[in-house]
């Protein structure tokens, strides 16, 4: 009978791939239902494979894939994907509490029409009933999501082509905003209304979304990215792009790196975040935030936090998701502890494995 009642959810991966790599997270669960991190992994991905979310090579990707469950040393096979916010529209809706499942489904097809511009017969449409809606007793709130089906079929077909089974396909953002959440609620008075600003640093995007309890109060895309740091590497030395790449992550560069090149990108970053809380100011009611967390591969650059709280006035640290978990044997914790703001999305992929 024990076995009935202990149950875990079936294991499941999460696989975030943008535009410089594709990173691979494991999650498990200990006895008390706390979290363990069992594998993580990370394969970086050459410039041009994937533009603005859109999969250029596909079997370079597809081997990329491949290469990273081999690495993490997985057996699962099950797997949760997400696309970027940029290729889903998301609408919240509100509709007449009390009705099935089935009245929703053809209540929620009629409405997405209003919202999508494409015909339905070319998308893929979810809702979640997200609860009682607060401005309108006896009715409830329900967020719709659609993306062209072609987009979906993309990342499903990737998952098929290393071996995968697609179960889950998210978005990215929602899935970063899953994983934030177990370090917001890290904060004094368990994270409750504290306004946090997340900024994503990728490649060539930065994604910021401020959060209030659980609530996404704003989002915005920006183009900027610690791919400039690897630009200006290649006209400060003249290293080849692969060459500065790599040197940028292994540390090993020329003597005046950190003053004629980290340095002033550091600061010009910070510039990037502190007019991006500006807009946000500008554009809402809202003139402060609480806390700033930094996630993406170039979070933990040397003297960022630093130079964000001492720019915006207000503090700021860099990410990591696993922060709290128990890790597993299978799991190298110095390059881990190094790369963790890079696993924010994928973790929140991970834990999709616990939402009932």
């Amino acid at each position: 009978m024990g076995s009935l009642f202990s149950r875990q959810a079936a294991p499941l991966l999460g696989i975030d791939i943008s535009s410089s790599s594709v990173k691979l997270v494991e999650l498990g669960q200990d006895k008390a239902g706390g979290l363990v991190l069992e594998r993580c992994a990370i394969e970086p991905l050459e410039r041009g494979w994937i533009t603005d979310g859109n999969i250029e090579k596909f079997d370079e990707v597809a081997e990329a894939v491949r290469r990273v469950v081999k690495k993490s040393g997985t057996r699962t096979k099950n797997v949760a994907l997400a696309l970027p916010s940029s290729a889903v529209i998301t609408k919240r809706i509100t509709l007449p509490g009390g009705m099935t499942e089935q009245e929703l489904e053809v209540q929620v097809e009629s409405e997405a029409n209003q919202y999508i511009p494409f015909s339905l017969d070319e998308v893929s449409l979810d809702f979640c009933v997200i609860g009682p809606s607060k401005n309108s007793p006896g009715d409830i709130d329900v967020l719709i999501a659609a993306s062209r089906r072609e987009k979906v079929q993309d990342r499903q077909g990737l998952a098929e082509a290393a071996g995968l089974k697609p179960m889950v396909v998210d978005i990215e953002s929602n899935a970063s905003r899953l994983a934030a959440g177990r370090l917001i609620e890290a904060l004094p008075g368990k994270g409750a209304n504290a306004m946090v600003a997340l900024f994503e640093v990728g490649a060539l995007t930065t994604s910021m979304q401020v959060i209030l309890n659980d609530e996404v109060l704003y989002d915005r895309d920006q183009a900027f990215g610690g791919a400039q740091l690897t630009q200006l590497i290649v006209r400060q030395y003249g290293f080849s792009v692969e060459e500065a790449e790599n040197k940028k992550r292994s540390g090993d560069l020329p003597e005046d790196y950190q003053s004629a090149v980290l340095r002033p990108f550091v600061d010009n970053m910070a510039q990037e975040i502190v007019r991006a809380l500006q807009f946000f100011f500008t554009s809402t009611p809202h003139n402060r935030v609480d806390h700033i967390m930094l996630a993406g591969g170039s979070a933990p650059l040397p003297g960022l936090t630093e130079a964000v709280t001492q720019q915006s006035g207000f503090p700021c640290s860099s990410v990591n998701p696993f922060d709290g978990m128990e890790i597993g044997s299978g799991v190298r914790l110095k390059k881990m502890v190094r790369e963790a703001p890079s696993y924010l999305t994928s973790c929140g992929l991970a834990m999709r494995r616990f939402l009932r």
